[in-house]
């Protein structure tokens, strides 16, 4: 506010490049994992991406059905319960109402959230959140999946359950951005 005041003639802040000069060329079916210290820019890089950010220079072109998860349960209604949020969420990604009903029992199943799965979602846990989260999007068969620190939240079954899905993923040629903190799950899964 200052510098816009001083119309130009004081400069208080300082331009900040969270990147500069990345090319990057992911192939169909590959599996890119990403790490690196906070504040390096991975979030960044996959907000672009995904089209929450906005390159200041530059242009990214993705082909394919995308589905980003960063906050797991980012997007959901809090009042709205689990179902309904199944349906909302769904339909934020983009897919047709007629496809989400075909793969809705399977989410439900996947997410494994019990009579939960009926109640409000602000009554959940972040880990039933989640675990919600991650069961829409990887089940509404996405050509890229994008995932930053997914597998952060959750007990160790619902990690092994999600890893698991991702393998599958993975394997079926899905191509993925991965980031994450722990080198092994990093060298594991990519």
């Amino acid at each position: 506010l200052k510098e816009a005041l001083s119309f130009g003639r004081k400069k208080y802040g300082r331009d900040f490049w969270a990147l500069k000069d990345i090319n990057l060329d992911v192939e169909k079916g590959t599996t890119l994992g990403i790490i690196g210290r906070n504040g390096a820019g991975k979030s960044t890089l996959l907000s672009i991406v995904s089209g929450i950010l906005q390159p200041t220079e530059g242009t990214v072109e993705v082909n394919g059905r995308l589905v980003a998860l960063f906050a797991l349960g980012a997007g959901f209604n809090s009042e709205f319960t689990g179902r309904e949020n199944i349906m909302l969420n769904g339909l934020i990604l983009g897919i047709e109402r007629q496809e989400i009903l075909e793969r809705f029992d399977d989410i439900v199943e996947f997410a494994d959230l019990g009579d939960f799965i009926d109640q409000p979602i602000k009554t959940y846990s972040s880990g039933m959140r989640s675990k919600l989260g991650f069961a829409v999007a990887v089940n509404v068969e996405p050509d890229v999946l994008i995932l930053d620190e997914t597998l952060a939240v959750g007990d160790a079954v619902y990690k092994e359950t999600a890893l698991q899905r991702m393998y599958e993923l993975r394997d079926s040629g899905t191509t993925i951005l991965f980031v994450s903190h722990g080198m092994k799950t990093v060298e594991d899964f990519c």
